[in-house]
Order: structure tokens, then C-alpha cells, then sequence
């Protein structure tokens, strides 16, 4: 233990041993030494000295540290120790002492041979990773720290041994779910050092739920308020996505594009921005910039600049864009960011067309960034943020062009002067005293022109009013007036850019340029072109051979004194082809052309390097060589060229005619299939509606003669009671009936009766008269016998009268009968009615309810009727439509034939031209003329287009 008080700076009896035969003992003690709390002192021992006496320690100890390693893993506060050691070894993040500025490369040297040594043997990187899963903090924070400054000194060494490790790059993915954030924060900087420049790396940790991790340690430090460990996320998000169409094909996928959004929602109150949050919030910019690069993938990037939209992202940039307080670097890389957003995507540019700026009254959010374009005392970075952001607006936009060129033309310049439009700034700053404003107006107008030859032509009618009292010029002609004037090289590079752009592609506009009466540029073109300039001229002199070019390969020979053979001849004569064509290979060999051909963004580092234009060096790369070929053909050449030419036009205005006629067949047979698919599904919707309508139709019958059954029940039930009450309504007459016939029959008995009374008084006074006449004379014997006749005939009578009222009698009774029977019947279906009226009151109520209900049903019959007539029109009117339709399609089948026939004519008619403008190629092939293959591509796209309308056709 005396030993190690004098290792650790305690007082000893004997000399000091120096430092190389401390640490040589140390070493022996760990390796010999059999107790584990002797090696652990040795091995703190030997942590203590590692800062001062770092190469000794590497040297002598390194390998006893990772025996120690390997076989004290119990313990874990040496291995602690142990890790400690070789970090403060090998990483060259020194504490105690800086060194010295002629000693830091070899202090780099010393790590990373340090580290060279101990990744020699894979195994040990291994073991680390197998350290890094203990949980213990002792172990596990020590082992992070190693294994990050082994990938900083021998980065691509140690990640393909990570790589080839089972599981390696998952173990390490474990410490940002770790609870303690000094681990994970540690981790969050060894997969940033992990995953630097390997692809391979940064799929497998990006497949390893990282950014759902990542994001979530940023929102839950306060997104872009947040401490160190929002900038350490940002920029390991930036490792994983950067030039890795994988993974933001991945995050793009996995909605975490939405999840930028509140990144971006700063408050009202914009002052006192911190160092930290502008660092964050240019992080996430510059994140999203990453995932809307025009380097990247056209598809990729159109899916994520719609993705931003959606989200409302984009929204969120432009209001950061208008608002106040923003520190300026945070304000140009916003610009640049929402200009890498709407580049080439219509809907975010027509939605950038839309943001107004919060002033009085409000102005469009471009034509405030184009006053901060011209404004000669903004920032520089910020001026060519603004002109890269108005760059992006009209790339691939022909409305937002029609929109700011329309700002320039004479009817829709606004006469009161109350508003300032795009034109008129980008006007003023074109012929301002400032070179840089005229350069930037310059070039923002040309990228209005690009590609769109109508705005060309429209360009050509704006006027100018240079000066009171003179008349106004053109603005072709007051560019050529600014040339002629010598002004700085930087004004007259931006105008001739513009004027190259303008001229490129338009014959109008180059016979404007030519037919100059005030100043004939093409004199001043040749003067400065023959000139021997300096070093700084040969630019100017380059682009003014360019102009020349131009106006001879796109010149129509409209004008006599300017044609293309004797502008040839001029150049012949006053420059020398020879000195023309080494003119114009000054451009594309200029240092700054080079850096402009890069990427599209404006990047220079001072004013006086802004000369060029990207799209301007796509434009030169394009044109150079075809004006070198027109400069020396002859005029024979010519003329066969403009032959070939105008048998080519014509070649493409027959085919752009007949594409034209099968898009426009196209669109109709696409039109009548619809019509046709349409009017089926109204057929079938009517086909359904008439079989619901005949099943609600059938239900009705069935309930109608399920009803018809229940009345005919009914029915029978009265009917078993008494005749009397009948299902027809007309039971009360009969009632009536019966009763008129009880009181005629009534009546006849009664009558009968007094007859019968009658005869038998006679038969009493008879029988009198008889008695008395018994005792009578003899002479009154005959008329006895007479009257004895009589009586006989009277009795005989009687007889008859008395049978008859028997047989009266009998029905009388059998009327009485049936009189009580039909009482009875009332009685007993309405016991309430005691009187005598209750089975008249009954029957009536019975009809009353039983009219009422077969009324209902004459009437629910009646519609079902009805709807069934209305539905069997329908179905007829359906099933005629149908017949129309198919006749329709029939007949467009036939023309669909007959089309195709005359589809193969034209194509034979096709063929034959080909063959003819091949024999022409190769006669001018034959004249040494090089021959563009652009028409036959053409040709097979027209082929190609016409077997896909056949297939179509077909199906």
C-alpha cells in the first residue's frame, strides 16, 4: 500500500520513481497480482495517469486493460476503471492540458494508432459491444464513451466490424430507450459517429425504430426550444436521411413528415431568441431541405413537397416567412427551404402565389421578397436566398411565368401607381446604379422566359419610358442601349444572360434584336468579340459570341441586309471563325461556370463571384456545340439543312396532327364509355327499383287476399247467425222485406178471418131457417129440396174457405216463427240493444264499417295498379334506352374500325416518310453534316403511342 500512496501522490520514505517505471509496475501488478482489490487499485492507478502519461500508458498497459476486460467481467467497477483507461487513451478530446498547436497532428496520430492497435483484433470491438449491454452505469457509460471515440478516430474500420457483429448495430439501439439521460444522450452521439457515410448502417438503424425515438426525444425537450440534445437528434436525423433515398422513402412513409410540423410553431413574441434555438431551428430547416433536395429523386421529392403540403408544413414555413423579429439567418435559410419545397410542384407554388404579407394594404409575399432582391442594403446571403426562392417559383411553372410577365405588359399595368407589381421591380432593379440588383433582376426575368416561347414573344411588346419627352423604347432595346454604354461586368453579364435566353428558341425575338434602328448590335457584338480585352473581359466577350451564335442558328432569313450567310461572312471577316469559336469556349471553361453547373442554389462567396446562372449553364452546354457546327457549314448546307428542316416540320405537323386526332378519338371513345358504363348502372338501379317495386306489388295482392280471406270468415260468421246479415251491405232491406210481408200476411189473416166470420153467420142464419121451416106445409117440399141444394153447395164452400185458412194459418205461423228466429239472431249480435231497434242499429253500423274498409282496399288497389302501369313505362323507357345505347356502341365500334384502318394507312404513310427523311439523313450525313436523332425518338414514341391505342381499342 506505500507503493500506491506514491503512485497517488502521497509521502514515501525513499526517491520518486518516474512515471514510465510507475506505470511499468502498475502494469505488472495487474497481471501477476492474484487478490481482485489489488488489481482494481492498480488499474485506478493506472486511470489517474493516463491523462498526463498517455503514450506510456497506451504502450505498456493497453493490453493488461483488455485481459482485464475479458476476465474480470464480474466485477464491475474495474471494468469501469479499465474502460476509463483506454479512452482517456485513445480519444484525443484532451482536459487537463491543450496541446500545442505544433503537437496536435502528432496528439491526433497518437489515437488513432491507439485505436488502430485495439481494433486490430475485431474481438475486442465485440467485447465492447458486449459491455455496452450491461445496465450497470459504472460499465455501460464508460463503454459508450470508448466505442464513440474509437469511430471517430477509425471510423469505416470499426462500423464494418459493427456491421459484421451479430446484432451489433441493434445492442446499440437500445441506448435511446435507456432511462438515464446521460446514456442516452452518449448514445445519441455514438450513432451519429456510427452512422456517418455507410448506407448500409444507416438503413438497419433506421429499421430499428430510430426516428420514431429520435422525434420523440425532441418533443419531449421542447422541440425547437430545446437544450444540446435536440441539436445532437437533428443532426443524427441528418445522417440518416441525407443522400438516402431509403430511408426518407421511409420516413416519408411513416407519416413522420406530419410530425415536423410543430417544430415550426413559434409564438407572437419573436424577440430574445436564443443561440441554442437558432441552432435547433436551422437544423430542422436544413432537415427538411434534406428531404425536398433537387438532387434527390424527381419522385421522391415531388411526394414529400405534397406530403409538406397536406400537413400544412409549408403553411407553417411561409407564416415564419412573414413574420417579424426572425433573426436574419433563420430568415434566409427559411427561404431556402420553403423554395426547395414548392420547386417544381404546381399546387405549392399556386399556394406561395396566395401568401400575403401582414402590411397595409396587403402585398403578395413575392413581391416583397423581390424589394428585398433589389434592395442594394440588404444582406448579401439574403438577396440570393430571395432569388433562388424566386427561381423555384417559376421552375416548371408556366402560370406563375404568364403571371409576373403579365405585370410587365402595357394593359395590366396598374395607371394609378398605388400598388408596385413583380414587373416593375424587377424593371427597376434591371437598370438600377446597383450591379448585383442588375444581375439579380436579370436573371429572375430570364427564368420567366425559360422554356415558353409565348411569353418570348410577349416580352417584345413591353415599352420602356426612358426620360420625359422622349418616346418609350423597347425593353430589348434598352438592354442593348445599357451593353453600348460600358457599365460594370457584372451588369453587362446578367443582361446578356438575359438576352441569350430570350433570343434562344424565338426567331421573333432574334429578328427584333437584328432589326434594331437606333443601334445595330451586332456591330458592337462583333467589336467587343474581335477585341483583345484583359482577363476579366474574356467572359463578357465569350457571352457576346454566344448572342451571335444565337442570332445566326435561330435566325429565319426574315431580314435581307441580316441574313445567316452574311452574318457568317461578318464573322468571317472581322473576328475569324477560329477566334469566334475560342471566344465561346471561354464561357463553359470559366472557374465560376463550373461552380454554377453544381447545383441550382445561388452559392457565392462575395458579390463579385455572381456571374453565372444554373439554368443558364444548361443552356450553354446545350447550345456551344450546335452553334460551333452552324458557324461553318456553307450555304449550300444551309439551304439543304433548311430543306431537311421544313420537310421535318412538316414530317412533325402531320404526326403532332394525327396524335392530335387519336388523343381527341381517345377522349371520345374514354367519353362514350363512360356515357355507356353510366347509363348501365341507371339501367340496373331502374331494373332494381321496378323488381322492388313488383315484390312490394305482390306483397300488396297478398295482403289484399289474406284480407279478402279474413272478410270471407267474417262473413260466414254472420251468415251463421241469420240470413239476414250479408257481407253485401244490403242486409236491411231484406229485414224490411220480411217485415212488409208479416204485416201483408197479417193483413190476409185478418182479412180471411172476418170472411170466415162472415160465411159462418150466414151458415147460423141457414141452419135457422131451416129449423123453422121443418114443420111446414107440403107444397114447400120442393123448395126444401132446393134449399137443401143449396145448403149443400154452401157447405162445400165452406169447406174450401176453411182449408184455405188452415193453410193461411200455417204460414202465419211459419212467418211468426220465422219473425222470432230473426229477432232472436239480432238479440244475440248485439246483446247491448234491448229494444226492438237494436238489430237495426247493428246491421247499419256492420255496413257502415264493412263500406269503409272495401273502399280502402278499391283505392289501395287502384294505386297498386296505378304504380305497376307507371313502372312497366319506366322498365319500357329503360329497355328502349338501352336498345339506343347499344345501336350507339355498335355504330362507335364500326368507327373505332374504321379509325384503325385509317391508323394503319397513316402509319404505312409514316413508314414511307421515314424511309424518305432517312435517304435525306444520310445524303447530309454524306455532306459531313452531323444529324440529331430527336425526330426518330419521336418517331418510336408515335409508334409506341399507337399500339397502346390499339391495345385500348381492344379492350
Amino acid at each position: 500500500m506505500n507503493f500506491l500512496r506514491g503512485v497517488m501522490g502521497g509521502p514515501s520514505a525513499g526517491p520518486q520513481p518516474s512515471g514510465a517505471d510507475t506505470i511499468q509496475k502498475l502494469c505488472d501488478r495487474v497481471a501477476s497480482s492474484t487478490l481482485l482489490d489489488d488489481r482494481r487499485d492498480a488499474v485506478r492507478a493506472l486511470k489517474s495517469l493516463s491523462k498526463k502519461y498517455r503514450l506510456e500508458v497506451g504502450i505498456q498497459a493497453m493490453e493488461h486493460l483488455i485481459h482485464v476486460l475479458q476476465t474480470d467481467r464480474s466485477d464491475s467497477e474495474i471494468i469501469g476503471y479499465a474502460l476509463d483507461t483506454l479512452y482517456n487513451v485513445i480519444s484525443n478530446d484532451l482536459e487537463e492540458e491543450e496541446p500545442e498547436e505544433n503537437s496536435a497532428k502528432q496528439v491526433d496520430d497518437l489515437g488513432s494508432q491507439f485505436t488502430e492497435i485495439f481494433i486490430k483484433q475485431q474481438e475486442n470491438v465485440t467485447l465492447l459491444l458486449t459491455l455496452v449491454e450491461e445496465f450497470d452505469f459504472h460499465v455501460r457509460w464508460p463503454g459508450v464513451k470508448l466505442l464513440t471515440s474509437l469511430l471517430k478516430q477509425q471510423g469505416p474500420q470499426v462500423q464494418q466490424i459493427i456491421l459484421v457483429s451479430p446484432m451489433g448495430v441493434s445492442r446499440l439501439m437500445d441506448l435511446l430507450a435507456d432511462s438515464r439521460e446521460v446514456i442516452r444522450n452518449d448514445g445519441v452521439l455514438l450513432l451519429q459517429q456510427l452512422t456517418k457515410s455507410n448506407a448500409a448502417i444507416q438503413k438497419i438503424v433506421a429499421f430499428e425504430n430510430a426516428f420514431e425515438r429520435l422525434l420523440d426525444i425532441i418533443t419531449e425537450e421542447g422541440n425547437s426550444d430545446g437544450g444540446i440534445v435536440v441539436e445532437d437528434c437533428l443532426l443524427l436525423l441528418q445522417n440518416l436521411l441525407k443522400n438516402n433515398n431509403s430511408n426518407q422513402n421511409f420516413f416519408k412513409e411513416g407519416s413522420y413528415i406530419q410530425r415536423m410540423k410543430p417544430w415550426f410553431e413559434v409564438g407572437d413574441d419573436n424577440c430574445g431568441w436564443s443561440a441554442q434555438k437558432v441552432t435547433n431551428l436551422h437544423l430542422m430547416l436544413q432537415l427538411v431541405r434534406v428531404l425536398v433536395s433537387p438532387t434527390n429523386p424527381p419522385g421522391a421529392t415531388s411526394s414529400c413537397q405534397k406530403a409538406m403540403f397536406h400537413c400544412g408544413l409549408l403553411q407553417q414555413l411561409c407564416t415564419i416567412l412573414m413574420a417579424t423579429g426572425v433573426p436574419a439567418d433563420i430568415l434566409t435559410e427559411t427561404i431556402n427551404t420553403v423554395s426547395e419545397v414548392i420547386r417544381g410542384c404546381q399546387t405549392n407554388q399556386d399556394y406561395f402565389a396566395s401568401v400575403n404579407a401582414p402590411s397595409n394594404p396587403p402585398r403578395p409575399a413575392i413581391v416583397v421578397l423581390l424589394m428585398s432582391m433589389v434592395n442594394e442594403r440588404q444582406p448579401f446571403v439574403l438577396r440570393c436566398a430571395v432569388l433562388y426562392c424566386f427561381q423555384c417559383f417559376l421552375y416548371k411553372n408556366q402560370k406563375g411565368q404568364g403571371e409576373i410577365v403579365s405585370t410587365l405588359l402595357p394593359s395590366t399595368i396598374d395607371a394609378t401607381g398605388n400598388s408596385v407589381s413583380a414587373g416593375q421591380l424587377l424593371c427597376g432593379g434591371l437598370f438600377s446604379t446597383d450591379s448585383l440588383s442588375n444581375w439579380c433582376a436579370a436573371v429572375a426575368l430570364a427564368h420567366a422566359l425559360q422554356e415558353n416561347g409565348t411569353l418570348k414573344e410577349q416580352l417584345l411588346r413591353v415599352q420602356l419610358a426612358t426620360s420625359i419627352g422622349n418616346p418609350p423604347v423597347s425593353l430589348l432595346q434598352q438592354c442593348t442601349n445599357i451593353l453600348s454604354q460600358g457599365s460594370k461586368v457584372q451588369t453587362r453579364v446578367g443582361l446578356l444572360m438575359l438576352l441569350c435566353t430570350w433570343l434562344s428558341n424565338c426567331s421573333i425575338a432574334v429578328t427584333h434584336f437584328l432589326h434594331n434602328p437606333a443601334n445595330v448590335p451586332f456591330f458592337q457584338l462583333t467589336g467587343q468579340i474581335a477585341e483583345n480585352l484583359g482577363e476579366e473581359e474574356q467572359l463578357v466577350q465569350g457571352l457576346c459570341a454566344l448572342l451571335l451564335g444565337i442570332s445566326i442558328y435561330y435566325n429565319d432569313n426574315s431580314l435581307e441586309n441580316y441574313r445567316k450567310e452574311k452574318l457568317k461572312q461578318l464573322i468571317e471577316k472581322r473576328i475569324g471563325r477560329e477566334n469566334f469559336i475560342e471566344k465561346l469556349g471561354f464561357i463553359s471553361k470559366h472557374e465560376l461556370y463550373s461552380r454554377a453547373a453544381q447545383k441550382p442554389q445561388p452559392s457565392f462567396s462575395s458579390p463579385d463571384h455572381m456571374m453565372f446562372d444554373h439554368e443558364f449553364t444548361k443552356l450553354v452546354k446545350e447550345l456551344e456545340g450546335v452553334i460551333s457546327k452552324a458557324i461553318y457549314k456553307s450555304s449550300e448546307e444551309d439551304k439543304k439543312e433548311e430543306e431537311v428542316k421544313k420537310t421535318l416540320e412538316q414530317h412533325d405537323n402531320i404526326v403532332t396532327h394525327y396524335k392530335k386526332v387519336i388523343r381527341e378519338q381517345d377522349q371520345e371513345l374514354e367519353e362514350l364509355k363512360q356515357r355507356i358504363s353510366t347509363l348501365t348502372s341507371q339501367n340496373e338501379q331502374l331494373q332494381a327499383t321496378v323488381t322492388q317495386q313488383v315484390s312490394q306489388i305482390q306483397q300488396h295482392k297478398d295482403q289484399y287476399n289474406l284480407l279478402k280471406v279474413q272478410l270471407g270468415k267474417d262473413t260466414q260468421h254472420h251468415n251463421s247467425h241469420g240470413d239476414t246479415l250479408q257481407m253485401n251491405g244490403i242486409q236491411t232491406e231484406e229485414v224490411s222485406k220480411l217485415k212488409e210481408e208479416l204485416e201483408e200476411w197479417k193483413n190476409k189473416h185478418e182479412l180471411l178471418q172476418g170472411q170466415l166470420k162472415e160465411k159462418d153467420s150466414v151458415i147460423e142464419k141457414l141452419n135457422s131457417s131451416q129449423l123453422e121451416m121443418g114443420a111446414t106445409e107440403q107444397p114447400l117440399q120442393t123448395s126444401r129440396f132446393g134449399g137443401l141444394e143449396h145448403s149443400n153447395e154452401l157447405q162445400k164452400e165452406l169447406e174450401m174457405l176453411r182449408s184455405q185458412i188452415q193453410l193461411q194459418a200455417a204460414e202465419i205461423s211459419k212467418l211468426q216463427m220465422e219473425n222470432q228466429k230473426l229477432q232472436v239472431m239480432n238479440t244475440a249480435a248485439d246483446p247491448v240493444l234491448g229494444d226492438s231497434g237494436a238489430p237495426a242499429a247493428m246491421s247499419s253500423e256492420l255496413e257502415a264499417r264493412l263500406e269503409q274498409e272495401i273502399k280502402e282496399l278499391k283505392s289501395q288497389v287502384k294505386a297498386l295498379s296505378e304504380e305497376k302501369e307507371s313502372l312497366k313505362q319506366q322498365l319500357d323507357s329503360s329497355t328502349s334506352t338501352v336498345a339506343i345505347l347499344q345501336d350507339k356502341n355498335s355504330r362507335l365500334e364500326r368507327e373505332v374500325a374504321e379509325s384503325k384502318k385509317e391508323q394503319d394507312d397513316l402509319l404505312v404513310l409514316l413508314a414511307d416518310q421515314d424511309q424518305k427523311i432517312s435517304a435525306q439523313k444520310m445524303k447530309l450525313k454524306d455532306f459531313g453534316v452531323a444529324v440529331e436523332d430527336e425526330d426518330d425518338t419521336e418517331s418510336g414514341d408515335q409508334g409506341d403511342e399507337d399500339e397502346d391505342g390499339d391495345e385500348e381499342e381492344q379492350d
